[in-house]
C-alpha cells in the first residue's frame, strides 16, 4: 500500500506520513574530477565528520605556483534547504568555472537538510564544515590540498539563496565566537533567502508569494520564533554590526521574489554600525538563480568575473 501524502512543497519535497521523503528535484550528483575537459580544476570528495556524514567537496586550480597561496572559498550550496548537494552537476560546473577564473581553492560543504535534519542542524554542519577547514593551517591539519596551497588570512563565505544565509550567519558566527587560525575576508551572497514578517517593496503586492516562503520556512525550522528570526531576517539581529568580515558582496535579480530582500539587507547593514564596505548588483530581467541555470549565458559569466574580482581584491595579493 502507498504511503499517504503528509504534505507537499512543489517543487522540491514530497513528505509522507511514514517519515519518507521524496525530493523532487536536486538529486543528481556527479563524481569529483582529477582534470575537469573544460577547466582542468581538480576535484575530490573528503568526509568531515563520520558521526554526523556531514563532507565536503574540495576544488583546485589546474597549476599552482610553487610557494604562491590562494584563497579560500567556503561555499554552501542552495536548494531552500531541502534539496541539491554539493555533489550536484550544477555546482559542479559552477564552481569549476569560479575555480578557473578566480584561480582559488573551495570546500562546497554538504550540510544535513530539512526536513529530516531541521535548522538549527544545518548551521551547525556548515559551522563545523568552517572550523575543519580553518583547523588544516594547524601543525596537525592532514588536507594537503588546503594545509600547502591555502593563504589562512585570505578566507571568504559564499552561498546561493538559502547558501547565501548561511554564509551570512556563519559570517554573524565568526564575529561572535571568532576563527582561530583563520581571516574571514569577506562573504558572496548570490540571491540570499531571506525574508521578514513586515512585506517590504514589491513583496506587498505579491501574498502568494509570502505565503510559500513563509510556509516553507516554518517547515525548515520549526524551532523559529517566527518571521523576524535573525537567522532569517538579519535586519532584527542586534548583532548584525558584528559581522565578522570587512567585505560583502550582494548579487539580486531584478524579477526574483527575493530581490528585496537582498538591498534591505545591504541597507540593514550600511545602517548597522558595521564598518565594512558592502556591494551590490543587480541583474536586469533575470529571475532567481539565474546563472546556475543558464551557467553560459553572459550575466552568468559577468557573476563569476565579478566574485574573481572580489576575493582577489585586497592588495598585494592580485593572482
Amino acid at each position: 500500500m502507498d504511503s499517504e501524502l503528509a504534505y507537499e512543497l512543489p517543487p522540491f519535497i514530497r513528505v509522507y506520513k511514514d517519515g519518507k521523503v521524496e525530493r523532487l528535484m536536486g538529486t543528481e550528483i556527479v563524481p569529483p574530477s582529477s582534470s575537469d575537459p573544460a577547466t582542468g580544476v581538480q576535484s575530490k570528495d573528503i568526509v568531515i565528520s563520520p558521526e554526523t556524514g556531514v563532507s565536503a567537496r574540495l576544488y583546485k586550480p589546474k597549476t599552482i605556483s610553487p610557494n604562491k597561496k590562494l584563497p579560500l572559498l567556503v561555499y554552501f550550496h542552495g536548494g531552500a534547504f531541502f534539496v541539491q548537494t554539493a555533489f550536484s552537476p550544477t555546482y559542479q560546473h559552477f564552481l569549476n568555472s569560479l575555480v578557473k577564473e578566480a584561480n582559488l581553492i573551495v570546500v562546497s560543504v554538504d550540510y544535513r537538510r530539512a526536513p529530516e535534519h531541521h535548522l538549527p542542524i544545518g548551521y551547525d554542519d556548515s559551522w563545523a564544515a568552517v572550523k575543519w577547514a580553518v583547523s588544516q593551517s594547524t601543525v596537525g591539519g592532514h588536507e594537503a590540498w588546503l594545509k600547502d596551497h591555502v593563504d589562512f588570512d585570505l578566507m571568504f563565505f559564499g552561498g546561493d539563496s538559502a547558501g547565501a544565509n548561511i554564509a551570512h550567519n556563519m559570517a554573524i558566527r565568526v564575529g561572535s565566537e571568532g576563527l582561530d587560525g583563520g581571516n574571514l575576508v569577506g562573504i558572496v551572497m548570490m540571491h540570499p533567502y531571506f525574508w521578514g514578517k513586515d512585506p517590504i517593496g514589491s513583496e506587498e503586492t505579491s501574498m502568494e508569494v509570502r505565503a510559500v516562503i513563509e510556509r516553507f520556512w516554518l517547515l525548515t525550522c520549526p524551532s523559529s520564533p517566527g518571521l523576524d528570526d535573525p537567522w532569517l531576517n538579519p535586519a532584527s539581529d542586534p548583532k548584525l554590526s558584528c559581522l565578522g568580515c570587512k567585505r560583502v558582496l550582494v548579487f539580486v535579480a531584478e524579477r526574483d521574489a527575493l530581490r528585496d530582500r537582498g538591498w534591505f539587507y545591504c541597507e540593514a547593514l550600511g545602517k548597522s554600525g558595521w564598518g565594512g564596505e558592502v556591494e551590490i548588483v543587480e541583474a536586469q530581467g533575470e529571475d532567481h538563480v539565474f546563472h546556475l541555470e543558464k551557467p553560459n549565458c553572459e550575466k552568468g559569466k559577468d557573476m563569476v568575473k565579478k566574485m574573481a574580482s572580489f576575493v582577489n581584491q585586497d592588495k598585494g595579493h592580485g593572482l
